[in-house]
């Protein structure tokens, strides 16, 4: 088993352009990013400049190990509507593309919309459509040499629970799609040990934020209630060979944010060298 790389997930910057932020970003020692979609920091629909952030982040010497793909309200792979529909799906095929442009890893999909409001008699028909769009999501990021990953959300959300994105994950035509456990998502709606056991044959990445278990703070790790040392240690026995990407908000400028996240990072390492970990 190789070490765990820690990366930075861009998202902390998300209000600010990613030809901003990149190069405070690898001056803080932070090599591999997950890339933030939001269009205020790298618009995806716009061909030129996702080549032009690919060369930046080459010239930094960056790697860029995934793309976190777009989510909103008008977002929904569920809807009963097939114009809603269609649109989620011209984005995300719209999102993978420019994270081959970028030469990522991974492509990061929330597998449902970003409501909580939806009735329960709509569920299952709801996670079938989900699952035909990501059908066709899958097929297209192989075909553009990119993994599909899926995000557990959070647990007030539709397909919230650990079950549904299992029932997903079995019901799609492929066994070649993955999950990123987002550790603050799942800390807030379930035994977290159970959430990655249950979980832990799909697991290829991780989201790593920290929260006191009220609401989805994106603190860095070891500033909230989660047991990192509990986490790195089942994801030893686990086999986990991915990488962990430290997910936090960010906060007055960009050096708190990033001293927040070099904390966060430094916490996980003191944390697996006591553990004697690699990481």
């Amino acid at each position: 088993m190789s070490d765990w790389p820690v990366g930075l997930s861009t998202g902390c910057f998300w209000q600010t352009s990613i030809f901003d932020c990149l190069e405070e970003i690898r001056n803080s020692g932070f090599h591999r990013i997950e890339i933030c979609s939001w269009p205020q920091h790298l618009d995806y629909h716009d061909t030129a400049l996702v080549r032009r952030a690919s060369r930046l982040i080459d010239d930094l010497g960056l790697e860029a190990y995934s793309f976190h793909g777009p989510f909103s309200d008008r977002i929904d792979i569920t809807s009963p509507e097939p114009s809603a529909r269609d649109f989620a799906l011209k984005e995300l095929m719209q999102a993978a593309e420019a994270a081959a442009l970028l030469r990522v890893r991974y492509f990061v999909v929330h597998p449902g919309p970003e409501s909580s409001s939806l009735a329960e008699h709509e569920r299952f028909w709801r996670l079938e459509n989900a699952v035909h769009l990501l059908n066709t999501t899958y097929t297209h990021c192989r075909r553009l040499g990119i993994g599909l990953v899926l995000e557990n959300m959070l647990p007030h959300l539709f397909a919230g629970g650990t079950r549904d994105l299992l029932w997903i994950l079995g019901a799609l035509n492929t066994t070649e799609a993955g999950v990123c456990l987002d550790t603050g998502h799942a800390y807030l709606g379930e035994d977290l040990r159970a959430v990655v056991h249950k979980l832990s044959g799909h697991l290829w990445m991780v989201h790593a934020s920290d929260n006191n278990g009220q609401r989805d703070d994106h603190l860095p790790p070891g500033e909230g209630k989660i047991n990192w040392a509990a986490l790195l240690d089942q994801l030893w026995e686990l086999h986990f060979s991915g990488a962990i990407m430290i997910e936090i908000a960010g906060l007055a400028d960009h050096k708190t944010t990033l001293d927040a996240a070099r904390r966060g990072r430094r916490h996980l390492r003191d944390l697996a060298h006591r553990l004697r970990l690699p990481l």
